[in-house]
């Protein structure tokens, strides 16, 4: 079996290649978005390692595959041959949103702002959270000079609400004040 090569020297000079071949600068807006929801996608690994039960691990399995899919297709040249699907849609869309509703049925209500912390899991759960928010910011951004499939953008929209919902539950589930804001404090 032929061992594999890590590295390739072609990004040495601060180029790396899309999907299809075209070569852009690594700070590219195309680069900044899929570079960050990897980043996302590397933290919600983190989140579901400490997953308050096997249900929530799987539907953070789900989601990895997804932001895997939409890393693809933010990948790909937008004016090459070779093109990935979005990685989203309106299934997977209303998919997230039970998750969301499930998760949400088990907490109880507020009317303050949490702020992120509690448990370690809940904390991390709200760092995955706020990655999300800057990944949909630069899929918006990429969107403003190349268009993005808008079931990409509500994915992203969505999945930080599950974010929140799961970081509340990560606390309720272990029994773990939530902390509120206190204006004036």
């Amino acid at each position: 079996m032929k061992k594999s090569i890590v590295y390739t020297r072609t990004g040495d000079s601060g180029t790396t290649s899309l999907v299809g071949g075209a070569r852009v600068a690594k700070d590219a807006p195309r680069l900044e978005a899929y570079g960050t929801v990897d980043e996302l996608n590397s933290h919600i690994g983190l989140v579901a390692s400490q997953a308050p039960t096997p249900e929530v691990a799987d539907m953070l399995t789900w989601i990895q595959h997804r932001l895997f899919d939409i890393g693809g297709y933010l990948a790909c040249d937008p004016d090459g041959e070779f093109q990935l699907p979005p990685g989203a849609d309106d299934q997977t869309i209303v998919r997230l949103e039970k998750m969301i509703d499930m998760l949400d049925s088990r907490l109880p209500a507020i009317n303050r702002f949490v702020l992120p912390g509690g448990t370690e899991a809940a904390a991390r759960t709200h760092v995955a959270r706020t990655v999300c928010r800057r990944a949909e910011r630069r899929i918006i951004s990429l969107d403003g000079t190349a268009p993005v499939d808008p079931a990409v953008i509500r994915f992203m929209n969505r999945l930080s609400d599950f974010l929140f919902v799961l970081a509340r539950f990560n606390n309720i589930i272990r029994d773990v004040d939530e902390i509120f804001w206190q204006k004036d404090c």
